[in-house]
């Protein structure tokens, strides 16, 4: 750790010495670049020299315990620094660690019913209400997409742009197959059932980040379904995009325009193949991380919600929570805070920091 602190402190120096060279304030575009570094690398090297000044406290105050008549002010505090040292530590620690550049952005939440026929759709809603409650406990906004109403309450399909500070670095641990256990309410025997949808969480993507040619997609336009009022009924607004490379589709009849529709397609088709993308990043790089945390792949059952025991079991953690109302009404961050603590973790260990 300390080696890599060390590279940082000179890099710190030198952008200092750039900054100041008369020749380089000449130059808006090299100021901005060097200043914008700078800024970014300070806090841990004020963390740095205030663990640096910390410890050699620590080492000055330790020889002090030879001392009979300083040995009882000493231990006091070296009682008091060495907890105050360690959470240094940690803290820099985890600044060392790469940080994920979409961690910052909004997200795209995609929610499909899967086994169980209607309560499954059932199910699906439920979800998208947690996501939506969550959001709105942070003071996010939450916003639906394209859906495809199952008729009974439920849905069949449905994806929804949530936005808000560091979304993604939040909702990326809900990735994967929720299931539900409970008694449908068509239920005559009280059987219970078991059910699940599953959740597809994708950070939003710049045009520039992910460049799809024109030629590659090919555009569908058809009438809206569903309730729409006779606009939507008369014009072909709904819009149908496929990447042919991939064969990835999406659908968005949502808006009240036919551009309005391609537009929000297009951010969700960035989303998904960007999405794809990083997939195959991680898999070939993080396989000791997935493994520590779980992969997030779709396949992957990360959840039970059980009615009957009021009882939500996250098997990435073996985090369970006899709250099951609370967490359907968005409180949710037991299951997030112990899944970003144990990935942390596992990024230090493979890191070596």
């Amino acid at each position: 750790m300390l080696k890599k602190l060390s590279g940082i402190e000179a890099r710190f120096e030198e952008l200092s010495q750039l900054l100041a060279d008369p020749e380089v304030a000449s130059d808006y575009t090299r100021v901005s670049e060097y200043a914008q570094e700078r800024a970014r690398i300070e806090p841990i090297v004020l963390l740095a020299s205030q663990y640096r000044e910390s410890t050699q406290t620590l080492k000055e105050t330790e020889a002090l315990l030879a001392d009979p008549e300083m040995r009882s002010m000493a231990e006091a505090e070296i009682a008091a620094l060495r907890p105050a040292i360690e959470k240094l530590e940690q803290r820099i620690r985890r600044m060392l660690l790469p940080t994920d550049p979409r961690d910052e952005r909004n997200v795209i939440v995609e929610i499909r019913a899967g086994a169980g026929g209607d309560e499954a759709g059932l199910f699906a809603a439920d979800l998208y209400r947690m996501y939506t409650r969550y959001a709105e406990n942070r003071r996010w906004r939450a916003e639906i997409i394209s859906s495809n109403a199952s008729g009974i309450g439920g849905y069949k399909e449905l994806i929804m742009e949530i936005k808000g500070k560091r979304a993604y670095s939040h909702l990326k641990y809900e990735s994967g197959v929720h299931r539900v256990q409970r008694v449908p309410e068509t239920e005559t025997q009280g059987r219970i059932h078991t059910s699940t949808a599953t959740v597809a969480v994708m950070a939003e993507v710049d045009e520039v980040e992910i460049n799809i040619p024109e030629s590659e997609v090919k555009l569908e336009v058809y009438r809206a379904g569903g309730a729409g009022g006779q606009h939507m009924q008369k014009n072909s607004t709904a819009v149908r995009l496929i990447h042919q490379p991939t064969g990835v589709v999406v659908q968005c009849q949502d808006e009240r325009s036919q551009l309005q529709n391609r537009l929000r397609a297009m951010a969700i088709l960035r989303a998904r193949l960007y999405e794809m993308e990083a997939e195959k990043r991680r898999s070939e790089e993080e396989a000791m991380r997935r493994a520590q945390v779980g992969t997030g792949d779709r396949s992957e059952k990360i959840r039970t919600y059980n009615f009957p025991q009021n009882r939500v079991t996250d098997h990435r953690v073996g985090t369970t929570v006899h709250n099951l109302e609370g967490v359907l009404n968005g409180d949710i961050d037991d299951f997030i805070d112990e899944l970003a603590t144990r990935e942390e973790a596992a990024r230090l260990a493979e890191a070596g920091i």
